[in-house]
């Protein structure tokens, strides 16, 4: 009898060389781990405010369980560009510009297939959200990756981009604030990026999921700088803003053509996101501002305490200008940041995600998300700075 084990290679090439989410791989171990203080998953630690729930709960009562558009329900739809003018400054059709999606994460993916070919270029900056890269190159585009540093606060100038731009460059791709470092980009920076792809006759994708949990004064989106609508795909969603990770909804607006292409693709998979979270979306951008306002106090609240313990503890922190995350460096421990993050779990307790887990350039820090309550977060810094004490 012959041996039927297969001994052929199922998995893909490009599949099979991607790397595990250095999120993920952490928070494995931490999920086997009791009484651990968790800085780690960028998830509010407030629940989706009461008036969504119950916007949820009524739609569900109503029946309304069914399919929508593959572009997603009309009225959000209208509801999301009406938001999206009014608070960031541009103007879009709600009939043909603009998709919702299963999360951000699946926008991103949407465009990013709608428009690398094999070879293609992509530019993204780092450290940043982990899916970047292996997004581009599930593609067979090439992720080409730009630095940013501490020194000028993790911002991303258009000629550390131009540097990179070469003949087989076809987009830029944005995420600011900036998840893990919470850096933003000012005006100015918006403005030289925006001339930087017109110049370049670039697409640049916004990721601003993080636009409304901006400290500082927000300017617009780069979407609504001159030339540029036609060539930005501009990517939003619930998640963060509105505590409402689980109901897995973002949206992406932009030229028709572009917008096309994405449906063309997402009704092949997706097909459409749930129809009665949908409709919990439009009471959270309608009637939603106050609570979501009331979270990015706290945040706001937390962060200065953070950044505070720990630069005191001698592990130098920027302030963020966005998100909910702090970025502090542990180099001087003379450890790597999976080391430092493993023996603060093991020792003491705390979460924390290896800087490495954003791109070769986030070694050196460790991400520690304030998006938990500031009890968990004083206890968490006394930890921590009783580790520091010992090495």
């Amino acid at each position: 009898m012959t041996d039927s084990k297969s001994h052929r290679e199922w998995v893909a090439k490009h599949v099979g060389c991607l790397p595990r989410s250095g999120i993920r791989d952490f928070f494995d171990i931490v999920s086997t781990m009791s009484d651990v203080i968790s800085l780690g998953i960028g998830e509010p630690d407030f629940v989706t405010p009461w008036a969504i729930r119950e916007a949820t709960i009524y739609a569900l009562a109503k029946g309304h369980t069914g399919y929508t558009s593959n572009l997603g329900l009309l009225a959000l739809r209208r509801t999301i560009c009406t938001y999206v003018e009014e608070n960031f400054g541009v103007e879009y059709d709600p009939d043909k510009e603009c998709i919702v999606t299963v999360g951000v994460s699946e926008a991103l993916d949407l465009i990013l297939r709608a428009v690398l070919n094999p070879g293609d270029e992509a530019i993204y900056h780092e450290p940043c959200y982990v899916s970047y890269m292996p997004s581009i190159a599930l593609t067979h585009a090439v992720p080409v990756p730009v630095v940013t540093q501490e020194g000028n606060g993790f911002a991303l100038s258009a000629e550390a981009v131009r540097a990179k731009i070469t003949p087989r460059t076809r987009l830029i791709l944005l995420s600011f604030p900036n998840n893990p470092t919470g850096a933003s980009l000012s005006y100015a920076e918006k403005e030289a990026m925006a001339r930087l792809a017109v110049e370049h006759d670039l697409l640049l994708i916004s990721d601003e999921i993080y636009e409304e949990l901006t400290y500082e004064e927000r300017c617009q989106s780069i979407a609504a700088f001159p030339g540029m609508k036609e060539r930005t795909i501009l990517l939003n969603g619930f998640s963060k803003a509105h505590a409402m990770t689980g109901y897995r909804l973002g949206y992406a607006c932009g030229p028709h053509k572009l917008i096309e292409a994405m449906m063309k693709i997402h009704q092949y998979s997706m097909l459409c996101a749930c129809g009665f979270v949908q409709e919990a979306a439009i009471e959270a951008l309608r009637n939603g501002r106050r609570a979501m306002l009331e979270m990015k106090t706290e945040y706001h609240q937390r962060r200065n305490v953070i950044v505070k313990r720990l630069n005191d503890m001698g592990l130098p922190c920027q302030m963020p200008k966005g998100a909910f995350y702090a970025f502090p460096r542990i180099t001087g421990t003379g450890m790597t940041s999976t080391q430092f993050a493993t023996r603060l779990l093991n020792e003491k307790k705390v979460a924390c995600v290896p800087g490495a887990a954003f791109g070769a350039c986030g070694e050196g820090y460790i991400r520690c998300a304030y998006a938990t309550a500031m009890d968990q977060i004083e206890i968490a810094m006394e930890r921590m700075a009783e580790f520091v004490k010992t090495l």
